[in-house]
């Protein structure tokens, strides 16, 4: 049977974890009090003599008498072992608290560790009151203020939908008063035309009504007044949205009055009704905002399950504490005390259960079109189990791997391609593609591994990423990945050097692994639901994302793949040799010149090793444009440092002399000192020497600190493996691949051990401020006055 203590770590909320019951102290406690009742040794005792010289048989039925007397004929109620007192406090404020104090009578005053307890008790009782009614305050509010979103989203689809109807009514109507227009005798250019008077009245009472309807749900103009305009009718300024005190500090912001509506939607609807194209603009931008305020509801039903799951936890985590007191004490006092919890704040409001049933309708009347099985499949998403088939497919492809890998080495070695002459074209044309799957399919592998260490320290990455919790992917599904991709690699190797020695011609073999690469690019690009697709087709987001990063709002998943770009560098250069080897047809004529020596292929290279640091540095900007963070800048500077360095080296390659030398030294040395201050520092929040833990930080996640210090001191020795470029020592092309591949694998495992703790680093970040759920950024926020 699995202790209480075990299974309340595995269920309780990470992000609220120093919230809940002290369960563990508490039983600490409770093992002081039996350690202090244990009667002393009898030595030091003199021996009672008693008047009875044993036992008699009929004592059980003595003592069931007199229990049963005792009940049926006293009258007496027993007297309270302990009281538990509720006093209000009102030192926070105007905010009046319950505080719940607990007096003991005369059996236990006398104990001082019984007294520690029930103070420790009180504590954790009063700690788990506050933070859900601070958690409970805060997500009526949210609620309240959905609700408010949701009658102004309400309004404005009845304008859209009017205007349309009196568009289209009023189409006919508008081409005879223009023919008749034509007749009259008014020129154009004196008053203007009757069209264009009409278009800007219409305008107007558009403008009109959205302003009626925003107003109608209590949001008036900051400048209304004051708003002159043109001769045309047509308004001279914008105009700010002002929400209320009640609903502006629902937000949870702050008590700030000052709200503005996004410039992407509100204000434009307001200030610019027809602009971008009229009703289909403002009609796409009415379902954004529909869209944004239903994940804001998903993420308020979330939250309430998480508050009403901590509810119940911390409820049954004080019933087994006060059991265990019972038990040890001998007394009754468990029954008293629990009646206290019970009428406590956490247990008794039913707030968070109504406002569940709440929004729950409204989700079904508003976004299911009433249907409450499409509702609670957005509200309660099913987590899809682990199958056993996947554990087996893991384990079936990583034996033919193994045993296919196996039959490779043994035919590699017969057909001499390492040694004779056939090296340097087997090295051009295969090493290139079957190392980007290598290389991909080991950081497949150690993402699996990451997926696993995170779900085994529950540090909650989906949240951290923002998956979506039902197509988040697994760490048996990465593992099953990364081991079906290098099995048909090195299934293709395998093919590849049969066809060899059976004598087929050079160019048809050497199809094979560009066969292998386009097959990939269509699966990873396959529209129908198969094959992860949920996973494909965000993977092609966030690259998208990386490749336009200034024009997007830069998030966590994005700077985090970018910074797996920044590691697979050499996995790129490989696609930029695979490509032009089969866009020149080199697997037919053989002449690798081309993309080895060719200008446009050489100046490729710096670019294709300057585009990951580009892009994330671009996103650092990005991220300082709108957050105005100076550490985002300071960290664009690391990308530059890293920049230049690569693109040092790579001259340094080609231009073997003293001068390039000193100069990969001063940039390599400056870049690595910048990334493992930063890595140390600001990724993994390490190295604090007022920390608890010397050179650590006061919160880790492993219970050994050791694998803290052997981490530090192994990525300080895998970010210095550039060093290699500077010795270079080498003996033959095959063995200067085979070095580079290795290095570019040290990368990646490098890259994946540095994963565990950036995402550790975040965990606590949000374990700091209890954030365990979304906070949507909703058509309306708040804002200062001055904008």
């Amino acid at each position: 049977m699995v202790k209480f203590s075990k299974e309340l770590e595995a269920q309780l909320i990470p992000e609220w974890k120093d919230t809940f019951v002290n369960y563990c102290l508490l039983k600490k406690q409770i093992k002081k009090i039996k350690n202090s009742r244990k009667p002393k040794p009898a030595s030091h005792y003199p021996i009672a003599h008693h008047s009875d010289f044993g036992r008699s048989l009929f004592d059980p039925v003595r003592n069931l008498a007199r229990t049963l007397s005792d009940k049926l004929f006293s009258t007496s109620e027993k007297p309270e072992i302990l009281q538990v007192r509720r006093r209000k406090n009102s030192e926070n404020g105007d905010d009046v608290e319950e505080i719940y104090q607990t007096e003991l009578v005369q059996l236990f005053s006398e104990e001082d560790e019984v007294k520690v307890f029930f103070e420790r008790l009180d504590e954790e009782l009063n700690k788990v009151n506050l933070f859900h009614k601070s958690k409970e305050t805060e997500f009526l509010g949210r609620g309240e203020l959905l609700k408010k979103q949701l009658e102004i989203l309400a309004e404005l689809k009845q304008i859209l939908s009017d205007r349309k109807k009196r568009n289209q009514s009023g189409s006919n109507s508008h081409r005879s008063y223009s023919s008749s227009a034509r007749n009259s005798d008014f020129s154009a250019g004196s008053l203007g035309s009757p069209g264009e008077l009409s278009e800007t009245q219409s305008e107007t009472s558009r403008t009109d009504e959205i302003i009626e309807a925003l107003e109608r749900n209590g949001v008036s103009f900051i400048n209304s007044a004051t708003r002159s305009k043109t001769k045309g009718g047509k308004p001279k300024m914008s105009l700010r949205v002002d929400i209320p005190d009640a609903v502006a500090g629902a937000d949870g912001g702050g008590p700030r009055s000052i709200a503005t509506a996004t410039s992407a939607l509100w204000e434009e609807l307001v200030n610019n009704p027809r602009s971008g194209g009229g009703d289909f603009i403002n009609r796409k931008k009415i379902q954004c905002a529909e869209k944004i305020i239903r994940s804001a509801y998903v993420e308020l039903y979330k939250g309430l399950g998480l508050l009403k799951t901590y509810s119940s936890l911390n409820m049954i985590a004080f019933t087994k504490i006060m059991k265990k007191f019972d038990k040890v004490s001998g007394q009754h006092a468990s029954s008293t005390y629990l009646k206290a919890v019970k009428r406590s704040q956490f247990i008794s409001s039913d707030k968070v259960v109504r406002l569940m049933d709440e929004v729950e309708s409204i989700f079904t009347k508003h976004f299911a079109n009433n249907d409450r099985k499409k509702a609670m499949k957005f509200l309660k998403p099913h987590h899809h189990k682990d199958s056993h088939m996947v554990t087996f497919f893991v384990g079936l492809f990583t034996g033919c791997f193994i045993s296919l890998f196996s039959i490779y080495i043994i035919l590699a070695h017969l057909s001499g391609i390492f040694t004779s002459g056939a090296q340097v074209s087997y090295m051009e044309t295969v090493y290139p593609v079957f190392s980007v799957f290598a290389l991909l399919s080991l950081h497949m592998f150690m993402y699996g591994c990451n997926l696993f260490m995170w779900k085994n320290t529950r540090i909650n990455y989906t949240f951290i990423f923002e998956f979506a919790p039902n197509t988040a992917l697994r760490y048996r599904d990465a593992f099953l990945m990364g081991t079906t991709f290098m099995t048909a690699v090195v299934a293709a190797m395998v093919i590849h050097l049969i066809l060899r020695a059976a004598g087929f011609s050079a160019s048809q073999v050497d199809t094979i692994p560009g066969i292998l690469l386009l097959i990939f690019i269509c699966v990873l690009i396959c529209p129908f639901d198969t094959f992860y697709r949920p996973t494909r087709f965000c993977f092609l987001r966030i690259l998208r994302n990386i490749v336009c990063s200034p024009f997007y709002k830069v998030l966590m998943v994005d700077f985090f793949m970018a910074d797996q770009l920044t590691s697979q560098i050499p996995l790129l250069r490989h696609i930029e040799s695979t490509g032009c080897y089969f866009m020149a047809q080199s697997f037919k004529t053989h002449e690798y010149d081309t993309c080895k020596n060719g200008r446009i292929y050489r100046e490729l290279a710096y670019l294709i090793s300057f585009s990951p640091y580009f892009w994330r540095a671009m996103q650092c900007i990005r991220r300082w444009w709108d957050e105005s963070n100076n550490d985002h800048l300071v960290n664009m500077g690391k990308y530059v440092s890293a920049m230049v360095a690569a693109g040092v080296r790579i001259t340094y390659a080609r231009e073997n002399n003293n001068f390039w030398l000193i100069v990969v030294l001063m940039s390599s040395v400056v870049a690595t000192l910048y990334q493992l201050y930063w890595d140390f520092v600001k990724d993994w929040g390490l190295l604090n020497p007022k920390s608890k833990n010397p050179w650590l930080r006061d919160n880790l996640i492993l219970k050994n600190k050791n694998f803290y210090y052997l981490s530090i001191a192994l990525n300080l020795v895998l970010r210095v493996a550039w060093i290699e470029t500077v010795v270079r020592f080498r003996v033959s092309p095959v063995q200067s691949h085979l070095l580079d591949f290795l290095l570019a694998s040290l990368e990646v495992i490098r890259r994946g051990h540095w994963n565990f703790y950036r995402v550790e680093n975040e965990h606590l970040n949000n374990v700091g401020h209890f954030r365990a759920v979304k906070t949507v950024p909703l058509p309306f926020r708040d804002m200062d006055s001055d904008g």
